[in-house]
């Protein structure tokens, strides 16, 4: 049985959330077992809820199909323990149709992603998130960022026409958009970090009223993520000045050197602790063997023994 939308807004920003990366063969396809191997780490690392597939997890790369047996195999291995927030993006019509197969492939909620390729008028955004709500009966989050920008009157028009939209993720990073978002929408939507590798900007994000975000880096170094988070949360800014300082600065370095590593540069990470998951798919591309190399120095540098 999924989890009912008020339940999963509270869930959700009660902990941290983890993106899995999806697993691929060296010819592309998809790999199951490993991924689902996957699913279980992040649940025992202590994950609250998981985006699988998300950003990180290469929605967009992967067909409706392929969404289904990603979906499927996450919720097979959650057992209910925790929430799967499945992906959906494009066009309406897509996006409609990809919520509805996670929906019926048991996912608890779903992230919608920036629509294809279009910037819009707030009110094609309205229409385009109030078919995705209408489509499905599971909670809905709305992912803030590039060419899908909310007005929070548009947020409040939508909260108030549908109970399932639970969830305002943000990925822009618009000081004065959050406030407005904020205080016009109170406690009514919970409020989720997203930009790309998310804990550069989390102490920021928590005044502002997010009280969670989703870990990229929780992939291959959950330990970590976590520790970073509950020192975030407890206010504790030596360990947040000092991982950010021997860890994330040079990590996003690296991450900003080429156009799509936000992605592979956690695939990397994977490969670097002994846990590869595969090439990404194209149009990304994977880092090279000295990049490989020097992000294996990075983590060693920071973290040591407890870069596992």
């Amino acid at each position: 049985m999924t989890m009912d939308p008020a339940r999963l807004r509270t869930v959700v920003g009660s902990g941290l959330l983890a993106f899995p990366v999806t697993h691929f063969r060296t010819d592309g396809t998809f790999d199951e077992t490993p991924y689902r191997a996957s699913i279980v780490s992040n649940i025992e690392n202590g994950a609250v809820a998981l985006f699988a597939p998300g950003g990180t997890g290469e929605f967009f790369s992967l067909t409706l199909d392929e969404c289904r047996k990603v979906v499927r195999a996450a919720v097979g291995e959650a057992k209910g323990r925790l929430p799967i927030i499945a992906g959906t993006g494009y066009g309406t019509a897509m996006a409609v149709e990809f919520a509805r197969a996670a929906e019926q492939e048991g996912a608890d909620g779903i992230l919608v992603l920036p629509q294809y390729l279009l910037n819009v008028e707030q009110e094609g955004l309205y229409r385009h998130i109030d078919a995705i709500c209408r489509a499905v009966k599971i909670g809905v989050i709305v992912y803030n960022r590039d060419n899908c920008i909310f007005a929070a009157e548009t947020l409040d028009r939508l909260a108030g026409t549908h109970a399932n939209l639970v969830g305002f993720k943000d990925g822009q990073g618009d000081v004065e958009q959050l406030v407005r978002v904020r205080q016009r929408m109170g406690e009514r939507l919970v409020y989720v970090g997203g930009m790309p590798t998310a804990e550069v900007f989390a102490v920021p994000y928590l005044s502002a009223g997010f009280t969670t975000y989703s870990s990229a880096v929780f992939n291959f170094i959950p330990q970590t993520a976590q520790r970073f988070y509950k020192a975030v949360r407890s206010g504790d800014t030596k360990t947040t000045d000092e991982l950010l300082q021997k860890f994330f600065i040079p990590y996003i370095a690296l991450r900003n050197r080429r156009r799509g590593y936000a992605v592979s540069i956690v695939k990397a990470g994977l490969r670097v602790v002994g846990r590869s998951a595969g090439p990404v798919r194209p149009p990304l591309t994977d880092l090279s063997e000295a990049e490989t190399a020097e992000l294996r120095s990075i983590l060693v540098g920071a973290l040591g023994d407890a870069m596992h």
